[in-house]
């Protein structure tokens, strides 16, 4: 049976989230009195595209992949929710159905506020208004950035730029090197390519490459950021 309780590690994500964390203590403690925890298993299903939104989630531990289904039937994925980032309000303030499928990926605790709960709060908290709309003003602007790279810097910059930010959402220290991180997320190259909106076969051809170039290193288990200060150069070159 799934542990009620989330772990130290768990809450410590939560309240360490960029947003979350600029709530008031007693807007903090009235989201997290409502909550509830849930933990998943690899690949297990979290919330269905069509389904009526029925929560509001955040993750805790592990990632929530979030995907759309192509023409042809080919799950594409679009995004990676972190530990401490908060989704599914959305859905709840239009009252329309969830728009993509989301998954655990690897092993996943989320808190979810039910959509009862999470109402009769910002009838309590008119606080969660503002925060909730500097939170969807983030999400424009990163949309934004996104479609601009999308349409202006050349696949080497995006991907360097997309290390970066997996680095800084999932980065672990290297043990044996001070200076190298390793990024704690495992992603497939055919993953890592749809996030960049390119083929596999051109993702390989820039990381091996940049592991050449001593900047990435590619292991079984993922990849290892050798020198983030050139990572940063490759993005600026084309800025």
């Amino acid at each position: 049976m799934d542990d009620p309780i989330l772990t130290n590690e768990e809450r410590s994500a939560i309240n360490a989230g960029r947003w979350f964390s600029t709530l008031s203590p007693s807007l903090r403690h009235d989201i997290l009195r409502c909550s509830y925890v849930r933990r998943y298993a690899d690949g297990t299903l979290i919330a269905a595209r069509g389904e009526p939104p029925e929560e509001w989630i955040a993750c805790a531990k592990g990632a929530v992949r979030v995907s759309s289904t192509s023409i042809s039937g080919k799950q594409i994925t679009l995004t990676y929710v972190e530990p401490g980032i908060w989704f599914g309000d959305v859905s709840i303030f239009d009252g329309d159905r969830r728009t993509h499928d989301a998954y655990a990926h690897g092993d996943t605790t989320i808190l979810a506020v039910a959509k009862a709960d999470f109402k009769k709060i910002l009838t309590q908290h008119t606080e969660l208004y503002e925060a909730l709309l500097r939170l969807n003003a983030r999400r424009i602007r990163q949309l934004y950035g996104l479609v601009e790279d999308l349409n202006t810097l050349p696949l080497r910059a995006r991907l360097a730029k997309q290390l970066i930010h997996l680095a800084r959402s999932y980065g672990v220290p290297s043990l044996s090197d001070p200076d190298e991180v390793r990024i704690g997320l495992t992603l497939a190259q055919e993953e890592l390519a749809q996030l960049l909106g390119a083929s596999r076969q051109r993702v390989n051809q820039e990381l091996k490459a940049m592991e050449r170039e001593d900047i990435i290193r590619i292991e079984p288990g993922g990849l290892v950021i050798r020198d983030r200060e050139r990572l940063m150069r490759l993005i600026d070159a084309d800025n």
